[in-house]
């Protein structure tokens, strides 16, 4: 690693003005972010018990202390990389790299987010607060070394995921096939594989190597292992949508039609990859990607109608 990061190595230029300034301060929290802790609403889905009014304002509160966690990360992770984002063709424009926020101020914003997430955490029940502590202390590690280490990164941020999906169940107080984690996981793992061929990507058109982990990846590993984990996650779905377990649970065997939208989605994504070259962060192509979007909200739809009005016999073969 290089030289540690110092406070007194990075002068803040003054803000023009209160707006400007508070702006910079949000996009330190990079609420745009914050669309991954949407996924403590899937047990509930899942689950057929979205409109569950009370379990349903339950989870937004948690949902409320992932972000808070969430952002102190990235603030505790922006302070680490700052020689490294001020490298980089976009991340350089993030607050603490560009010198718009002094990283004493975003120490105290990162303390605030830690408190009121654990506090939130904390008044929504226990086993939801100790989720979010392993959460926090995972990301930690992950920002002061761990990330360095090769294909442990990805898992460990793929677990982010499989924790938040904890999170939501047990705030819901509902069950999570074992199915769902390993798919969570799975899907986690894929965007992270994309996102480490990005970094290849940008290595060899620039010379800079922008984590200290891209040593241990090249781009014949990073193709065949999001070849193999993109086949084993559509594999690991339609095993889920038809198995014994989730067919009796939710009492409906036609969730495999969804299957259909889970494929497209991938396959698009990896068109993404392979002929677009376009793929950078996961969150920016969801925003970004209509097909990706249209995917999403198709396969959203389906499993809703399947869910919610198996009674009405919408979807006999």
């Amino acid at each position: 690693m290089g030289k540690s990061a110092n406070l007194k190595d990075y002068p803040v230029t003054a803000p023009l003005n209160i707006g400007i300034y508070l702006k910079q301060l949000i996009l330190l929290l990079r609420p745009k972010h914050w669309a991954k802790n949407l996924f403590l609403y899937i047990p509930l889905f899942f689950a057929g018990e979205l409109f569950e009014i009370n379990k349903l304002i339950q989870v937004t509160w948690g949902v409320l202390a992932f972000c808070l966690i969430a952002s102190a990360i990235y603030i505790l992770n922006d302070y680490k990389d700052i020689q490294k984002d001020q490298l980089h063709p976009i991340k350089r424009h993030r607050p603490l790299a560009a010198g718009k926020i002094a990283p004493a101020m975003a120490f105290v914003l990162m303390g605030l987010c830690i408190l009121g997430g654990l506090m939130t955490a904390w008044l929504i029940s226990g086993k939801f607060l100790f989720v979010l502590c392993l959460y926090l202390i995972l990301n930690i590690a992950y920002s002061l070394g761990l990330k360095n280490i090769s294909i442990l990164d990805i898992f460990i941020l793929s677990t982010g995921f499989v924790l938040r999906i904890k999170g939501g169940g047990s705030i819901a107080m509902v069950g999570i096939s074992q199915w769902l984690m390993v798919m969570v996981f799975l899907l986690a793992l894929f965007l992270a594989l994309a996102k480490r061929r990005d970094d290849i990507l940008l290595k060899q058109s620039s010379g800079l190597e922008m984590r200290n982990s891209i040593s241990g990846y090249n781009l014949d590993f990073l193709n065949v292992s999001l070849s193999v984990v993109s086949a084993i996650l559509i594999v690991a779905y339609l095993m889920y949508t038809l198995s014994p377990e989730a067919i009796i649970r939710l009492k409906t065997y036609r969730l495999y039609y969804t299957g259909i939208f889970v494929t497209a989605g991938l396959m698009r994504y990896l068109q993404l990859i392979y002929i677009e070259k376009d793929t950078g962060s996961p969150t920016k192509i969801l925003y970004k990607d209509h097909f990706i979007q249209i995917c999403i909200a198709l396969w959203i739809l389906s499993f809703y109608c399947i869910l919610y009005f198996k009674d009405l016999h919408l979807f006999e073969a």
